[in-house]
């Protein structure tokens, strides 16, 4: 590991786009993860099994390590008893340029997170703009530079996007509309290089998906993909990202197209219904 990364770095903001290299990210350990209220379909499907929280540890470690030996400096917020769905950082904010936005969480089993991002936001210094209006959630939003791409679901309601319209006057806010069981935006789409994104198509309605098609080179994952969380890679610059060991077919696609994909285990932490993108919060990107 690279030890000159580890030094101690002032937080700021800076992400325009979801690809650029991954300077400063937020992400929480899974140390209290369980599957206690069932809040998405993945959920249901391993409520029985549950969470093996050594093995979540363990492979989170492995993400962390990945991300700081490819020159990321990882800030880890403290992990809280009462709140197991807090490893999903990317949910309860998001930056797009130089503006940091803090979500408004559907459920009330996650709504505590927000103060434990404002606390630490706010010791920092750095200024930050709350959602007043329910419901907005970091895993409905993808940046790419003046465009952001918004997943109208479950959790991120029209009202919030309007707002965020409004916040963003020298951006085009698009909303996307998707399959009532889709949790967020990020589970089915995700921009990886300037132009090229995946998409999971059947999980979003036909004029979503023309739009999409019109911007990107669209790489296709299939429906067992998509449960694996194949579409919730992790870029992190030079066109490398993180990616799932299980997907193979669509990890050597993403190689054919010219990714350096790299493979780290995150089999437990899935079972909760997100992957790496939700499991990091980027400040900078540059």
């Amino acid at each position: 590991m690279n030890t000159a990364i580890q030094k101690e770095i002032t937080p700021r903001v800076n992400c325009r786009n979801e690809y650029d290299p991954l300077k400063q990210v937020i992400v929480v350990p899974p140390h209290y993860m369980k599957i206690k209220e069932v809040i998405n379909v993945t959920q249901r499907h391993y409520l029985n099994e549950n969470i093996n929280i050594e093995k979540a540890v363990e492979q989170h470690n492995h993400l962390i390590h990945t991300l700081q030996s490819e020159g990321s400096h990882v800030i880890s917020l403290e992990a809280k008893k009462q709140l197991n769905e807090q490893v999903f950082t990317r949910d309860i904010g998001f930056t797009i340029g130089d503006r940091f936005f803090v979500s408004f969480m559907k459920k009330d089993i996650r709504r505590q997170e927000e103060s434990v991002l404002t606390d630490w936001l706010e010791n920092k210094q750095i200024p930050y703009y709350k959602f007043a209006t329910p419901s907005i959630e970091g895993g409905d939003v993808l940046v790419d530079n003046n465009k952001v791409w918004i997943g109208q679901s479950d959790r991120t309601s029209p009202t919030a996007i309007d707002l965020l319209e409004k916040e963003l006057p020298d951006h085009t806010v698009t909303p996307i509309f998707m399959r009532k069981d889709i949790l967020h935006l990020d589970c089915i789409f995700n921009v990886i290089s300037e132009d090229t994104a995946l998409i999971y198509s059947p999980a979003m309605d036909e004029g979503s998906y023309k739009l999409l098609k019109a911007s990107y080179n669209l790489i296709e994952v299939t429906e067992d993909e998509q449960f694996q969380m194949g579409p919730n890679v992790l870029p992190i610059g030079n066109k490398k990202l993180i990616s799932l060991p299980e997907n193979k077919r669509l990890n050597h696609e993403l190689t054919q197209a010219g990714f350096t994909v790299i493979e780290v285990p995150f089999s437990e932490i899935i079972k909760s219904g997100g992957s790496y993108r939700c499991c990091t919060l980027p400040l900078i990107r540059d």
